[in-house]
């Protein structure tokens, strides 16, 4: 950082009040708003990361290595820490300290003498490796109940290079080709893994097989889940269910396993690697839901959403969105649906960094650095009026179950015209870097009747009969004229099941 850009940033920062923060909503009957908090001028707010500390403030990390406190009580900035290299993730362990994943490591970070800014820089671990490529992201860190950090590190683009000096082992069978120019590759450890690093700093190498996995998040009962970002070897975005020692699908970090040292993954059949590999959770209908997932936040009790409790949200960097996960176990493995849950609404593009605050509302923050999308950070609160939306979509053993959040009028309900559901799946396979996904990569495409519907007696779920149930399918749901007792219709109409596993007959 140059001295005028620190000087800067400590008189924007420190001195000054920005004014409040404004929502904006979209109709008087909105269940959410969308309000967007003012940062400094000067601070170039790509938002690798975001939490809270006890006290209410929030701390945030800026790609160009800018770690911030905003005080939502007097609306001011403070600076923190600086000097990081492309930040993209933060916890906070106390109110004094935190840890950071930045382009080479793992950092503690901690203001040991209370004065508000930190003055300790600590290496917690580097035990990973960096090519130079431009693409080698690092993601996290999340942290489980006992205070082990997970980290997930991108895979190197096939659109750049690798420099002379690299850090850590070299492996080029990592990559599809002499040149790697025709897949994702991971040429140094462990690049494509999800790391644990223990208290003591100790690295396990977790689970491979990802591609771009820009989130992790874990539920109440400590499960892991990780999203990865379409394009090779990932025909549509994805929510995994991450296990020790479980391969995801992406062959070049493969190489990292002994086993793997000196073979060459791109070059196994297909259907080998489709036998190794764990089935994602969700699918994101690319196109339709989503294309670019980033972190999911799990939704404990919280009077702002409280009919979403037990679900998560994930970001999306290429539209206006945050979406919603709901998911359930069958044959012992996580499968389920996803819908929006905010749309438009004044939210912007490239929502990167979720986190909710003390009061319960949700913290967005928003990320461009190349890909498309925005800078800034928004806060997303309910307006009181109850949400008129879908609660659950979940399997039956003829059908599926929806839920509602709210009674719904029967003779809209009942009726099979405004149902229109269709099925599809996603073919695992070796694709260009380069080749587009759309629409038109979904496999087998074709409507699905439904025979019947009933509905309880409270009106609050309806339950479809199909003829069959095919697993390996996405199933995308639209209902249309759905409204509730008072005639207000349903807040987001589209709902997509991954169906991996069927009920036991």
């Amino acid at each position: 950082m140059t001295k005028t850009r620190h000087l800067l940033i400590v008189l924007l920062t420190g001195l000054c009040i920005v004014s409040a923060c404004k929502p904006k909503l979209q109709g008087a009957g909105a269940s959410y708003q969308v309000a967007t908090i003012p940062v400094p001028n000067g601070l170039l707010a790509e938002t690798g990361g975001l939490d809270f500390l006890s006290d209410g403030r929030l701390i945030a990390c800026f790609t160009r290595g800018e770690v911030m406190i905003f005080d939502p009580k007097t609306n001011e900035w403070s600076l923190f820490a600086e000097g990081l290299h492309e930040p993209l993730g933060l916890v906070v362990i106390n109110d004094s300290e935190i840890v950071v994943l930045q382009r080479p490591e793992l950092t503690r970070i901690t203001d040991t003498d209370k004065d508000g800014k930190a003055d300790v820089y600590e290496k917690i671990t580097d035990d990973f490796g960096i090519s130079g490529n431009y693409h080698e992201f690092n993601y996290g860190p999340v942290r489980d109940s006992e205070g082990n950090f997970y980290i997930a590190l991108n895979t190197a683009s096939s659109g750049g290079g690798i420099r002379e000096n690299v850090r850590g082992e070299l492996r080029l069978n990592g990559r599809d080709g002499e040149d790697g120019k025709r897949q994702m590759y991971s040429v140094v450890p462990y690049r494509g893994w999800v790391l644990k690093i223990q208290p003591d700093g100790k690295v396990i190498p977790f689970a491979s097989g990802f591609r771009s996995p820009n989130g992790l998040g874990f539920d109440d009962s400590g499960n892991l889940f990780v999203t990865d970002n379409q394009s090779d070897w990932v025909e549509t975005s994805t929510l995994y269910h991450v296990k020790k020692d479980r391969f995801f699908g992406h062959p070049s970090s493969l190489v990292w396993q002994e086993e793997w040292k000196d073979a060459d993954p791109f070059s196994l059949p297909i259907s080998t690697l489709d036998s190794l590999r764990t089935k994602a959770s969700v699918l994101f209908p690319h196109g339709i839901m989503a294309n670019s997932p980033t972190q999911p936040l799990f939704i404990k009790y919280n009077e702002q959403f409280k009919d979403f409790e037990g679900q998560f949200l994930i970001g999306e960097m290429n539209r206006d969105r945050i979406f919603r996960i709901m998911l359930e176990e069958v044959a012992g493995e996580f499968q389920g649906a996803c819908i929006p849950f905010v749309d438009g609404q004044g939210l912007r593009v490239g929502n990167n960094r979720l986190v909710f605050g003390p009061d319960g509302s949700l913290w967005v923050g928003q990320i461009e650095h190349g890909w498309r999308g925005d800078q800034g950070i928004q806060k997303i609160s309910s307006t009181g009026n109850p949400p008129m939306d879908i609660a659950t979509m979940s399997l039956t053993k003829n059908g599926f179950t929806i839920t509602f959040t709210q009674a719904v009028n029967p003779e809209g309900a009942l009726a099979i015209k405004n149902y229109q559901l269709r099925r599809y799946y996603y073919a695992y396979q070796k694709k260009p870097f380069d080749e587009p996904v759309d629409k038109s990569t979904q496999r087998d495409l074709q409507s699905v009747a439904i025979k019947d519907i009933t509905i309880s007696a409270d009106h609050m779920r309806v339950e479809l009969v199909l003829e069959a149930l095919k697993p390996g399918y996405v199933y995308e749901l639209k209902l249309d004229s759905i409204f509730n007792q008072a005639g207000k219709p349903l807040d987001n109409q589209l709902i997509a099941y991954t169906l991996n596993n069927l009920l036991p007959s």
